[in-house]
């Protein structure tokens, strides 16, 4: 083995464990989103995988929207304590 081959050797080495130090920081910015490292050493974020709406989450957000306006005023803000009771009625139609 030449030199110019130990060194090649040496700065992909380097390189690769540079772009694994890395993936830890990547990760942490995408959240629960997985990190992968192709075979070409490029780090890429996988896209994160959206749960599943429930059934009473959905109804929920139906009847949240419905009863909203009920408790805002005029200029589309909320009334005093609106967004909770607003919140508290649409979990009460939601249960029906």
């Amino acid at each position: 083995m030449t030199l110019a081959d130990e060194f090649a050797a040496i700065a992909k080495a380097a390189f690769i464990a540079g772009a694994l130090s890395e993936t830890g920081k990547i990760a942490k910015k995408a959240g629960k989103a997985s990190v992968k490292i192709t075979a070409d050493t490029t780090v890429k974020a996988a896209k994160k995988v959206k749960r599943k709406a429930s059934g009473y989450s959905i109804r929920y957000g139906k009847m949240f929207r419905k009863v909203a306006p009920k408790y805002k005023l005029k200029n589309g803000s909320w009334a005093k304590n609106g967004f909770k009771r607003a919140q508290k009625e649409a979990h009460k139609l939601a249960k029906k």
